[in-house]
């Protein structure tokens, strides 16, 4: 696989084209419920000033590329305090459709800092970490699948789904991996598992800008992908979804169907594999984690060219797709929810496409934890705001940085994992959520 020097300069254009309108530190007004939940960028509400926002960077960017100021140790803080959630992108394309990019000048503005060695100490850790042990934890990759002991998970050939768990659920949220299975299994479903041989899908690498590393990574899950040969693989880490939905395909590999776990219940349930007969008196509020939402909208590659017409409306040629957040996993897990008997569901403000990042992604929750758990607190609060007696999501990112967050708190809430009430509403117990050490 090729690599292709960072370069800012494509992108100049854009970063002049941005007017400084500031709407990319808020929900669109159209879907904005009230001024407390109104923000949607964890980084601009806890730091408060304009770098920190969409627009901010971009700027800064633009100033980088004219060579106005070099990279400072403030300016990586500006650029790795941000989670890479996409709110801002979106935002942004409300108002300029297909003439921005926003997140695509992040990221590469990224990959630049990377290639100059100018990143948070933390992250040149993460790099070897990953590339050592297959996981940012620095945990044994021999121990990788302990989770599944006791479980008669067998090792068959040709199974029907692959179940990818990822790294926090093997090494942080073991009972996320395990309740899958308990739910696979009563499903009858035929599956398998890499175990040992499953490896970290990349995603903090590629966050941070360490593309020769990620697509390391990337090599070595496509050929045990191979090995196991199924046609579907699973999985409930939204970010392994969204590398796997999203990123892989573009880089020339993926031939398996991806569906996030909450896709493939839905799909169970209406096989009639797997029922509820259980009545659950239970308030829920649902978090739609930024990469199974808003990022797990594929973005095609797009080389045609911007024409002006009529002396001032700028378009693209051919007309290029552009990606509104609205494609992602919102129906599924809201389907299942509401199908669970007794079950209430009630809505945040911000969900769907303009939901609220947790702030753990992009490397934030490695080198700035203080900035990942101020997200989880203001999401918690937004999910106490509705009544709610649990926030269910399906993302051990997410959930583990909420746990976090709660530590010596009283949260109003309980966090739960999709998997968990799915199972009780199944007449089993599912295993609740405790982080391991």
């Amino acid at each position: 696989m090729d690599l292709k020097e960072p370069d800012l300069e494509k992108y100049r254009t854009q970063m002049e084209r941005c007017f400084r309108c500031s709407l990319c530190k808020w929900v669109p007004i159209t879907q904005v419920k009230g001024w407390r939940f109104a923000q949607n960028c964890p980084a601009i509400l806890k730091y408060n000033f304009h770098a920190y926002s969409g627009g901010g960077k971009l700027i800064a960017a633009l100033g980088l590329l004219e060579g106005k100021y070099g990279i400072t140790e403030e300016f990586v803080r500006v650029v790795y305090r941000c989670s890479l959630c996409g709110a801002c992108d979106l935002a942004c394309k409300i108002i300029l459709g297909e003439r921005m990019e926003p997140l695509e000048i992040l990221h590469e503005l990224r990959r630049r800092f990377f290639r100059e060695g100018r990143i948070p100490e933390r992250h040149g850790r993460l790099v070897e970490d990953t590339l050592k042990y297959g996981n940012p934890y620095a945990e044994p990759q021999e121990g990788r699948g302990a989770w599944a002991g006791g479980l008669g998970v067998e090792g068959g050939k040709r199974p029907e789904v692959l179940y990818f768990a990822g790294c926090t659920p093997s090494y942080r949220l073991p009972s996320v991996a395990k309740n899958t299975i308990r739910l696979l299994k009563r499903a009858g479903v035929s599956f398998g598992i890499l175990a040992e041989k499953e490896t970290c899908c990349g995603s903090p690498l590629y966050k941070i800008g360490a593309e020769e590393a990620f697509r390391e990574q990337v090599e070595r899950n496509l050929e045990g992908f191979d090995r196991l040969g199924a046609e579907i693989l699973v999985t409930q880490c939204a970010g392994c979804y969204h590398m796997f939905r999203t990123v892989y395909p573009e880089m020339g590999g993926m031939d398996l169907e991806v569906l996030h776990l909450s896709e493939y219940v839905e799909r169970l349930l209406e096989e009639g594999r797997i029922g509820f007969t259980r009545e659950m008196p239970l308030k829920v509020t649902w978090h739609d984690p930024c990469h199974l939402g808003r990022l797990g909208e594929r973005r095609p590659r797009w080389g045609g060219r911007e024409v002006k017409r009529y002396g001032q409306m700028v378009l693209t040629e051919p007309r290029k797709k552009v990606a509104y957040g609205k494609e992602g996993v919102y129906e599924p897990p809201r389907r299942i929810l509401r199908a669970i008997p007794g079950v209430s569901l009630v809505e945040m403000q911000r969900i769907r496409e303009f939901s609220f990042c947790c702030a753990a992604g992009g490397g934030v929750r490695a080198a700035y934890p203080d900035l990942a758990h101020f997200g989880a607190r203001e999401r918690l609060e937004e999910a106490k705001a509705t009544g709610a007696e649990a926030l269910v999501t399906c993302c051990p990112f997410c959930e583990l940085n909420f746990l976090e967050a709660l530590e010596g708190r009283d949260g109003g809430v309980r966090v739960m994992d999709l998997t968990e009430l799915v199972l009780e509403a199944m007449g089993e117990e599912g295993q609740g959520l405790e982080i391991r050490r």
